[in-house]
């Protein structure tokens, strides 16, 4: 179980630390590890709620997620986007603004950090609107009652997410930020961004809902056989179809949320070492290890039976959402950010470890009472 998870992990890593000594001897090979493991501890909240989103989806979709997905979170959000980030800043093109990380280390560090407020506004509202639909939700099951049931009960206002969220881009733009404007536009795209990822996400799964729904209907009638010509005009059933495109814009939610959370880091990443080659390395490696680490949830049904989990790694994401908010006029450290981050989700597994406890004890004393199933 441990090596086909995370098997791909561990090949990762070799090659890579390898490439950074041949790179740049031992000092190389040191920050690489430093920084996967900075990726790692920064993003176990991710892989949490990726887990979530990942078990809805087909092992098809899911092999999607740990190949086709790994190169974009590699390559893509730790290597290219600085590139891009700075090249629009700059208004250089990509092969001169790989010459400027490489030989102006200074200069290019720079550049990323005066474009770092709309990037923390993007990234911030897209998580902010996450963490804000989550807590908004009426569920069963609540880890922090006191907070969680009073937040689901005025979360019934219809689209009180976006009022709160828009109403908190404001203040923080007109605040914090240098340019207001830029700002403004930046969060707006992540809270659109979020709303039509997410929203198509939802749409196609219920879409493929019904229509496995349909067809059980169809199954039970009994009284009226099935063509066998019938669902054969596309070439594949219409829940093949609709399960495809749920699952493709169930990953491609996936992958703007790993780049939201990516944020933070690849700019953090610069007080570890400024060589792109480096931080893409080391921060590759460890986004290798959050996508296996989310397969592993997954596989061993670990959200349901630690069912606060969930609940600790959306509070972890609204404190990194705040933290990136701050960010845009203040610099907060990722070690903080971090620090929230882990300190809500191993408070959520301890509960989780004491509800279970209380509950099969309560079982055992009480052989009559049925127990209870729970939903995530």
């Amino acid at each position: 179980m441990i090596l086909r998870t995370f098997g791909w992990s561990f090949g990762v890593t070799v090659v890579g630390l390898l490439i950074a000594f041949l790179y740049d001897g031992p000092t190389g090979l040191a920050l690489v590890a430093v920084l996967a493991v900075l990726e790692i501890s920064l993003s176990f909240d991710n892989a949490v709620v990726n887990a979530k989103v990942l078990d809805r989806m087909s092992p098809f979709w899911q092999k999607i997620f740990l190949t086709v997905g790994i190169a974009i979170a590699v390559f893509g959000m730790r290597l290219v986007f600085p590139l891009l980030i700075v090249g629009v800043t700059a208004q250089l093109g990509p092969v001169e603004a790989f010459d400027l990380a490489l030989n102006d280390a200074d200069r290019y560090h720079q550049l990323m950090n005066d474009a770092y407020p709309m990037i923390a506004a993007f990234g911030g509202m897209f998580l902010l609107m996450l963490f804000l639909d989550f807590v908004f939700e009426e569920r069963a099951d609540t880890w922090l009652p006191w907070l969680e049931r009073p937040l689901a009960r005025i979360g019934k206002l219809d689209q009180l997410s976006v009022v709160v969220a828009g109403g908190s881009l404001a203040f923080v733009a007109g605040l914090f930020a240098a340019e207001p404007g830029k700002v403004m536009i930046a969060g707006v795209l992540g809270m659109v961004t979020y709303i039509l990822v997410n929203g198509l996400g939802e749409l196609f799964s219920d879409v493929a809902g019904d229509d496995e729904d349909d067809e059980g209907k169809d199954g039970e009638a009994g009284d009226k056989p099935v063509p066998a010509t019938a669902g054969r005009t596309g070439g594949a059933s219409a829940l093949a179809l609709a399960t495809g495109k749920a699952g493709f814009f169930l990953f491609l939610y996936l992958e703007v949320l790993d780049a939201s959370f990516s944020f933070d880091g690849v700019i953090g990443a610069f007080a570890i070492s400024t060589d792109p080659i480096v931080i893409a390395l080391g921060l590759g490696i460890g986004a290798m290890y959050i996508r296996s680490l989310t397969v592993f949830l997954v596989r061993k049904g670990t959200l349901h039976e630690y069912i606060y989990l969930e609940h600790g790694a959306h509070w972890a994401i609204g404190a990194l959402a705040v933290c990136m908010l701050v960010s845009i006029g203040h610099h907060v450290s990722e070690w903080i950010t971090g620090g929230l981050g882990a300190g809500l989700i191993i408070a959520a597994f301890v509960s989780s470890v004491a509800r279970n406890r209380d509950r099969d004890g309560g079982a055992g004393a009480d052989d009559d009472r049925p127990a209870r199933s729970v939903q995530v």
